[in-house]
């Protein structure tokens, strides 16, 4: 688009006046943040579901097993 056309400065305007109106003064105020030294407690682990897991595994490869065999 070149710049000598008459609707430039109208479109340059509504951009700016669109910026300006970026800057205003915010609605609510900037959140609370929260302290490091919440976020860096050390809480104890949830327990590993890795056995109930491997158990689960266990079960459906013998019941493919089973199928297999039971298939011709």
């Amino acid at each position: 688009m070149p710049c000598n056309t008459p609707t430039f400065p109208l479109f340059l305007t509504a951009l700016l006046l669109a910026l300006a109106a970026c800057g205003g003064p915010q609605s609510s105020p900037y959140p609370a943040l929260v302290p490091s030294e919440t976020l860096l407690i050390e809480e104890p682990l949830s327990p590993s579901p890795a056995p109930e897991l491997e158990a689960r595994a266990a079960a459906l490869k013998a019941r493919a097993a089973a199928l297999r065999s039971a298939t011709p």
